[in-house]
């Protein structure tokens, strides 16, 4: 059973940074290129859930407009675990951050919540 654990949000000060971990577990050691696309999705109170960064199987990336040039995505296969690098952080990123993980079912962590406040 693939089970996806986020860590590393909290509450940081607008222009900071934060990194967020994203470790696949269920599957073997260095497996997470068998899923067609991993990446991260955030909900703020009262809206939608939206894409922040995907990666593909093959390292491709795609990032919404609001996150370009800030934010970065990166993973390590040997470590089943995906990486969201967020700097420059502004208040309107404050939000539930989800990872996913795409495959024959969509996978979906917990949720890990970062606050960007001064």
């Amino acid at each position: 059973q693939v089970q996806l654990v986020e860590s590393g949000g909290g509450l940081v000060q607008p222009g900071g940074s934060l990194r967020l971990s994203c470790l696949a577990s269920g599957i073997a050691s260095g497996s997470i290129f068998r899923f067609r696309a991993m990446g991260w999705y955030r909900q703020a109170p009262g809206k939608q859930r939206e894409s922040v960064a995907v990666i593909s199987s093959v390292g491709s990336t795609n990032f919404a407009d609001s996150v370009k040039g800030r934010f970065a995505i990166s993973r390590d296969n040997a470590k089943n675990t995906v990486y969201l690098q967020m700097n420059r952080l502004k208040p309107e990123d404050t939000a539930v951050y989800y990872c996913y993980a795409g495959a024959e079912v969509d996978y979906w962590g917990q949720g890990t919540q970062v606050t960007v406040s001064s």
